[in-house]
């Protein structure tokens, strides 16, 4: 079962996993969401099933997870939480309620599902959960700090899982892709930012609202949906799966430099302040 499957990473997940002879079932937010999977499964000659599902809906996901047991004879065998959306804006910026909302989303949703599909697989002695974090979740990213704490939280449990469950027979995967041409960058272009509280931020919020029209250059993201299928297929997959060559370069560059100097370089690509002007002062 594959969560946000009607859109970006996880549609692309969806037809990769068919592709490669799954059995799956793709989870969307409405009866015309997962039409859009439907059709992109029947335009690629695939078949898939689809059930409707709000993950933030803890009555919802329980639902589903008894649907799903019919559809599947107790319960899927693979769950890849992918549902997730970035919440914009300066630390101070977000409230409280938008905060639960992108940890809601973004932390609970996913282990509710584990929650709710775990003692099926340990019946069985064999499952797989796949968590989709982000490189924000090992670097934290100016502007996008609650969705940074999201996912570097979702990042920590899923750590504590992976053990706890491994001697039952299932095993948890950690994907963290950089930046892809995906929708969840759409929010930017869209006035996701909430109101600022500085002009400093409005003038960077703009700046990153601008960047956001070049998100379709970007990588392709069906890099994203093959490292889940390894994370599913392999018989021993690592604990985490880093794709992407900024995610890379990115996490490569905090390992050798100085804070002072990786901090100043996210400031200024931001828009946060100005780029440092090294002339010479006179005396």
């Amino acid at each position: 079962m594959v969560t946000g499957a009607n859109a970006g990473i996880g549609l692309l997940t969806c037809l990769e996993l068919a592709e490669a002879g799954f059995d799956v079932i793709g989870t969307a937010r409405s009866a015309e969401k997962a039409e859009v999977v439907q059709r992109a499964a029947h335009d690629r000659g695939l078949a898939l099933r689809t059930v409707e599902l709000e993950v933030d809906d803890a009555e919802a996901c329980a639902a589903v997870a008894a649907q799903v047991a019919g559809m599947t004879g107790g319960g899927p065998w693979g769950l890849v939480n992918n549902a997730g959306f970035a919440q914009s804006g300066a630390v101070e910026d977000v409230s409280d309620e938008l905060v639960r909302a992108q940890l809601e989303t973004n932390l609970v949703a996913p282990l509710r599902l584990a929650r709710l599909f775990l003692p099926a697989m340990r019946a069985r002695g064999d499952g797989r959960i796949v968590n989709i974090s982000s490189i924000a979740g090992r670097l934290a990213a100016p502007l996008l700090g609650w969705y940074s704490a999201s996912k570097h939280a979702l990042e920590g449990v899923t750590d504590a899982l992976r053990v706890e469950v491994a001697p039952d027979g299932v095993r948890v995967v950690l994907v963290e892709p950089g930046m892809f041409a995906t929708d969840v960058w759409s929010a930017a272009q869209d006035g996701g930012y909430p109101p600022a509280s500085t002009p400093r931020y409005a003038a960077a919020y703009a700046r990153s609202a601008a960047l956001a029209g070049h998100s379709r250059k970007l990588q392709d993201p069906v890099w994203v949906a093959r490292t889940v299928r390894v994370a599913l297929t392999h018989p021993r997959p690592l604990a985490r799966y880093m794709v992407g060559a900024d995610a890379v370069a990115g996490l490569t560059a905090h390992s050798v430099l100085p804070t002072a100097v990786t901090d100043l370089v996210k400031s200024v690509t931001t828009g946060l302040r100005p780029l440092p002007s090294w002339r010479q002062r006179p005396r």
